[in-house]
């Protein structure tokens, strides 16, 4: 798509779409929506009435505007009272458009800047919402089912002034970002296995300037990743251990290192999941796709801050040579870890790459993972858990994401509840107790992650969705890829 601004008036956009975003509280003082009411006779307020629109979210009105606008359709889409917007509405009400767009099979797609968010920032959420409205994962459809995009260019409006040619450009590279993490996650686990991972992240570092280091089992062996070799191990497939690095061409302001959850696929080894629970656990290496996606962004737009991106990808299979409840294995750092459920194998891998990371000497740490059932039990489908053994890390992490439209929510770190982990022949064990699940998967990796400032996003909710919302389709949703762009490489004012 070619991305493009305007501030012409509203009624004179040409276009074969017009989408307006209509607030509840807004509509009918609106000077936007009383300018196209009078191009068109009255016709929008009266079809508003007759269709009972009111401007709330998910609500469309669209009409034929018979050649009294330069838009030839007109498209109302609601955002609920203007107090209440969340930044996530910007990005659903602008892909609401394009999929109307694509559907009318609409060539040039048109977009109202919203009262309110008419600067760069919100041309930014809507230009991603766009592009990210249009994605679709269709490599294995076929015939009628793969249906091509009709949209070739997009005009954004602003009331004022044009967004920017540079607030389009950092959309594009975030939506891209974004697109690339969800169809990692979207491709089925006999595809995306840990191999073509690795082999993802070096197309990543070719096209970025990145160096790369992909461990395979026996360096990971020489370096004592005694965790994640035994989730690995139930596996014929091999485990690639992935760190990418960006660096600044300035000397570098701090180190992060930020490191996913990259098991392909998740039966829940010998402590084996249900059918129905398993249909899904392709996406289990979610938080991988964005941080090896995340990091292409940054690199593409430019950062201060030398970035490393780790994944640790693996399956975790039930064989003969699988890992078994009752075993004691040795971590990279040394600790002893006794094994009461092989279906809580994320927080293995990721505590030794938390230790991997921290040889690196950086200033902060952050993990990304679909790792407890119990966060999504905490806070619903659409929000990660964050916890953190820095609270002022945490509030600079929960700001970014605030500003990149990502719901996250602080839980705490409950020291009581380590209790739960404690075993009668090892320093710990891998689970607790039923309740407090998130928290002691936080407990266990924050052991690991010692005194450096750390950051764990539990983001099993919002991961994957069942079902096509605004700018995130069905499937994989490439969450937090956003966060880590807004964090590391921020929108200049």
């Amino acid at each position: 798509m070619r991305l493009s601004g305007t501030n012409s008036a509203l009624a004179d956009v040409v276009s074969d779409l017009l989408a307006v975003p209509v607030h509840a509280d807004r509509f009918k003082e609106s000077a936007a929506i009383r300018a196209l009411d009078e191009r068109l006779n009255g016709l929008v307020y009266k079809l508003a009435a007759e269709e009972r629109f009111e401007g709330k979210p998910g609500q469309t009105l669209a009409l034929h505007t018979h050649g009294k606008l330069g838009a030839q359709r007109l498209l109302l889409v609601g955002m609920g009272k203007s107090g209440a917007t969340e930044l996530a509405e910007l990005r659903h009400a602008a892909a609401t458009g394009v999929r109307a767009a694509n559907a009318a099979g609409a060539r040039c797609y048109a977009y109202a800047l919203p009262e309110g968010a008419a600067d760069d920032a919100g041309a930014q959420l809507a230009a991603e919402g766009v592009l990210l409205g249009a994605y679709r994962f269709d490599r294995y459809l076929s015939g009628d089912a793969k249906r091509p995009e009709t949209v070739v260019e997009v005009l954004f409006v602003g009331a004022d002034s044009a967004p920017s040619a540079a607030a389009l450009a950092r959309a594009e590279i975030i939506a891209g970002a974004v697109a690339q993490a969800r169809s990692m996650i979207n491709e089925p686990a006999a595809e995306m296995t840990p191999s073509k991972m690795a082999d993802v992240a070096r197309e990543v570092a070719a096209k970025h300037g990145l160096a790369i280091d992909v461990l395979d089992r026996a360096r990971c062996h020489e370096l004592g990743m005694g965790m994640f070799l035994a989730v690995s191990q139930g596996s014929i497939e091999e485990p690639r251990f992935i760190h990418l690095t960006y660096t600044p061409k300035a000397k570098a302001t701090r180190r992060v290192c930020l490191i996913g959850k990259g098991v392909t696929f998740d039966s829940g080894g010998l402590s084996l999941k249900p059918s129905a629970s398993m249909e899904d656990m392709k996406i289990d290496m979610s938080g991988a796709a964005a941080v090896i996606a995340a990091i292409g962004a940054i690199a593409a737009i430019g950062s201060d801050v030398e970035v490393h991106a780790i994944a640790a990808c693996t399956e975790n299979m039930p064989s003969g040579s699988a890992y078994k409840l009752g075993d004691v294995l040795r971590s990279m750092a040394g600790k002893t870890v006794e094994i009461n459920n092989t279906d809580a194998e994320g927080r293995l891998t990721l505590g030794d790459a938390i230790t991997y990371a921290r040889r690196l000497e950086p200033d902060e740490i952050f993990d990304f993972a679909t790792l407890t059932g119990a966060i999504v039990v905490a806070l619903g489908p659409y929000t990660a858990g964050v916890m953190s053994n820095t609270p002022a890390l945490s509030d600079r992490w929960l700001a970014a994401a605030k500003a990149a439209g990502e719901a996250m929510w602080p839980m705490p770190l409950v020291d009581r509840l380590k209790e739960q982990l404690k075993s009668d022949i090892a320093d710990m064990k891998n689970t607790g107790e039923r309740y407090g699940g998130a928290i002691t998967a936080g407990l266990f990796l924050r052991e690991f992650a010692g005194e450096t400032p750390w950051v764990h996003v539990d983001l099993a909710g919002p991961a994957s969705a069942t079902k096509q919302q605004g700018a995130t389709g069905k499937g994989g949703t490439g969450f937090a890829v956003a966060t880590m762009v807004e964090y590391l490489a921020p929108r200049r004012a």
